[in-house]
């Protein structure tokens, strides 16, 4: 199974939209049991707090289903257990090296790094702006499940 980690700062906003988003890219595209998600923190400033209201929103918006989700912790041990750790900007990028320590098991990326315009995705806890939030964890929810897709271990 290939197992993804999406990073953000506090674990409330950006990754658990993309959690959320790949959830159920995984589901369309037939992928349940072969590939699985979760996501996690890159500082302590919200650990234990659910989604914040604006990632509820948006997804209740566009009909994707929120998963269960509680923020944590990136730990060290997700550097031996993910394929890909993806953080959302080259901050979360600093904060999951400095966390991981060795050069990690797992790839570790941004999601936008496998589009055709890499880039930090704008952290709506400071911009209020969960739509261009939501248009970037999209394009990059398919751009990495492209990349998975090619993977010689992928079987459909």
């Amino acid at each position: 199974m290939v197992e993804v980690l999406f990073v953000c700062h506090g674990n409330i906003c950006r990754s658990p939209m993309a959690e959320s988003i790949f959830s159920d890219l995984i589901r369309r595209r037939g992928w349940v049991g072969k590939v699985a998600c979760s996501s996690a923190a890159a500082t302590r400033d919200a650990i234990g707090c659910p989604p914040h209201r604006g990632t509820r929103q948006k997804l209740a918006e566009v009909g994707i289903p929120l998963v269960p989700h509680i923020a944590r912790l990136l730990t060290r041990e997700d550097g031996a257990r993910y394929d890909y750790i993806v953080g959302m900007d080259s901050e979360n990028l600093w904060d999951m090296r400095e966390i991981l320590g060795k050069p990690p098991r797992a790839r570790v990326m941004l999601l936008l790094d496998c589009t055709d315009s890499p880039r930090d995705v704008a952290d709506p806890w400071y911009t209020g702006d969960f739509e261009a939030s939501y248009a970037d964890i999209t394009v990059g929810c398919e751009a990495l499940a492209n990349l998975i897709a090619e993977r010689p271990d992928m079987t459909f």
